[in-house]
């Protein structure tokens, strides 16, 4: 009986999961005047996501929306054995700027979906959110315009506060705050309970009183706010 023999590489090759193992993500913000806390950037199975539209916000989620903290979805992220790059911009993403980072999932071939999300400023719990996209195989430069979330934990007072989840007001490092009005009497506002597209800031024209400490000459946005460009080479 003739025998057949395969070569040890070609079964592997066979049976090599297919995705791209490393790729290229560029975030450029495209807001005229907001800013973006610390970036999330992370590669994960297809059974995760970092927030659902429509749905509560995780405790993890609200923290990143309401103060820009993305230490507790880190934490999350990592526990599932996702291929994260953190605050790639090592601080905040100005208006106009973009960052970038390079992901390797060549150790972790399930993870097959990207995830971005980021606090914008100034908003109370407003977010950027690319949510579980599957990641392209083929080589190619892959374009995405990703929308402002709400993420609903908080009343959108549109004063500046403390960031602290469950605290009214925004954080408002020093570019923010330089921007920013001050004694606004904060806008009546309720958190809505759910994940939603941001209705966007209202703002108000007086920077030394009115209803809100956001100018809205400046940090008012039309969706999307940000543009993420994934290259497969």
């Amino acid at each position: 009986m003739k025998k057949t023999f395969v070569s040890l590489a070609l079964l592997a090759a066979s049976i090599a999961p297919a995705g791209a193992a490393q790729f290229d993500v560029e975030i450029i913000n495209l807001t005229r005047g907001s800013y973006f806390t610390p970036l999330l950037v992370a590669a994960h199975t297809s059974d995760a996501s970092l927030f659902t539209s429509g749905e509560p916000a995780s405790a993890s989620l609200q923290a990143m929306a309401e103060g820009g903290d993305i230490s507790a979805l880190v934490a999350d992220v990592e526990g599932i054995n996702a291929t994260v790059v953190a605050n790639p911009a090592e601080g905040l993403l100005a208006p106009g700027q973009r960052t970038s980072a390079m992901l390797n999932t060549d150790g972790a071939p399930d993870n097959t979906r990207l995830s971005i999300v980021a606090m914008i400023l100034p908003s109370n719990d407003g977010f950027m959110g690319l949510n579980a996209i599957e990641i392209p195989t083929e080589p190619g430069r892959y374009v995405y315009s990703v929308n402002a979330y709400d993420s609903g934990t908080e009343g959108n007072d549109e004063a500046v506060g403390s960031g602290a989840p469950g605290e009214p007001g925004y954080p408002a490092p020093p570019p923010v705050l330089a921007a920013s009005g001050t004694n606004g009497t904060g806008i009546d506002a309720t958190a809505e309970g759910f994940v939603h597209i941001h209705r966007n800031v209202l703002g108000d024209d007086n920077l030394s009183g009115g209803n809100s400490d956001i100018d809205n000459t400046v940090h008012r946005w039309l969706n999307p706010v940000v543009s993420v460009v994934v290259t497969v080479n």
